[in-house]
């Protein structure tokens, strides 16, 4: 089976863009990534479209409408928080099996304001009224006390996740927020459920991003080794039954079993991989996944935090974007998003915000109780 390679990729700014359809801004994105690429729709051989508020809507043609009809097939993907990374994965797929040489993935999202809910509870034990809350601030609040509960993570190092991508997110044009946030102001925000504060929550943005992936056969064919980035792994799973799922949701065994198997696929570690970015929905969020994606031992993210580690300049610098925290979540382009960020880092063209050195990367992006999609990518040049 081919390997294959990101050739082209690319993403809009992040922001509200109430006069802007989801087509027009998926085109911007695909246009993008076309051009990085060197690249027109008429090299395009398949598509790979993302989006989930608007899933039903056939999206990925109406991008077509914007930037050219070529009769190519188009699958549209809806997976919660991993869409965009699904859709991605599936343009991955359709190449390893020898479908296609060069396949466009687009994820695209127009959010809404206000609260993330986990949507119709579901027949059997009731959640609402055990937990609280279906609300998705109120959810990730819960898990960090727990958290805190068995190992002692405290609001303040939480916190920290927060002035971390925050400061991140100074150096990146395409982020939503691009402001410092100390970690008095952190701590004093507006408490939306403890110990998440409102600087603490993701954003919900509209946005799109895009990718190139093509055969090897093909970039060398044409030329485009020099700055293609291998797709070492590509790990997608969905969250298996636990006896914790019947009383609180099981945050962590999704991505645990995702990040074994995308090791094992790209043959390394994680103390292989110079660079993550990671799902930040909530500040709670990143200090899990530092220990679910073996950043550092189980219990031990606080003290990871608190090391400076995960900073830029650190040991595995995480959400050097800004993450979601600043970028902001348009649910449907977060994954293309971040496939964006690694590779623009294992280019070497970060500017400002480039980890220098940069070989491996990671991506994951988990929707809670649904899917978990994480792809380690490769400098090769």
């Amino acid at each position: 089976m081919s390997d294959v390679y990101v050739v082209g990729t690319d993403m809009i700014k992040f922001g509200r863009f109430p006069d802007r359809t989801v087509p027009k801004m998926g085109g911007e994105a695909a246009s993008l990534a076309l051009a990085d690429a060197g690249l027109s729709i008429k090299d395009v051989q398949a598509m790979y479209c993302g989006n989930l508020m608007q899933s039903g809507n056939t999206i990925g043609q109406k991008i077509l409408a914007e930037i050219g009809q070529t009769g190519i097939p188009v699958v549209n993907c809806a997976n919660a928080c991993a869409t965009g990374a699904t859709a991605f994965r599936e343009g991955w797929t359709a190449i390893k099996a020898g479908l296609y040489d060069t396949v466009l993935c687009v994820g695209v999202e127009q959010m809404g304001r206000g609260l993330l809910g986990s949507g119709d509870v579901a027949e059997g034990i009731p959640t609402e009224g055990i937990l609280g809350s279906n609300t998705m601030p109120t959810m990730f609040s819960e898990l960090g006390m727990e958290h805190h509960r068995k190992y002692g993570t405290t609001f303040e190092q939480f916190a920290k996740v927060s002035v971390k991508n925050h400061l991140h997110s100074v150096q990146n044009p395409k982020s939503m927020y691009q402001i410092e946030t100390p970690l008095d102001v952190v701590m004093n925000a507006e408490m939306i459920s403890y110990p998440n504060t409102k600087l603490m929550c993701s954003v919900n943005v509209d946005g799109a991003a895009a990718a190139i992936i093509m055969s090897e056969k093909k970039v060398k064919e044409l030329g485009l080794m020099g700055r293609a980035v291998r797709v070492k792994a590509s790990a997608l799973t969905s969250d298996p039954y636990t006896e914790h799922n019947l009383t609180l949701p099981d945050f962590n065994t999704c991505t645990k079993m995702c990040v074994e198997q995308a090791y094992e696929m790209a043959g390394v570690g994680p103390g292989d991989v110079n660079l993550v970015e990671l799902h930040d929905c909530f500040a709670t969020a990143e200090i899990m996944h530092y220990e679910n994606l073996g950043l550092c031992d189980e219990g031990m993210g606080g003290q990871l935090i608190d090391s400076g580690a995960t900073q830029h300049g650190g040991r595995v610098p995480v959400n050097v974007s800004g993450g979601l925290l600043s970028k902001g979540h348009p649910l449907g382009a977060t994954g293309i998003a971040g496939i964006y960020e690694i590779t623009t880092h294992l280019r070497g063209e970060a500017g400002s915000r480039q980890v220098e050195g940069a070989r491996i990367g990671m991506t994951h992006v988990v929707g809670l109780g649904n899917a978990c999609a994480i792809h380690i990518l490769e400098k090769v040049s």
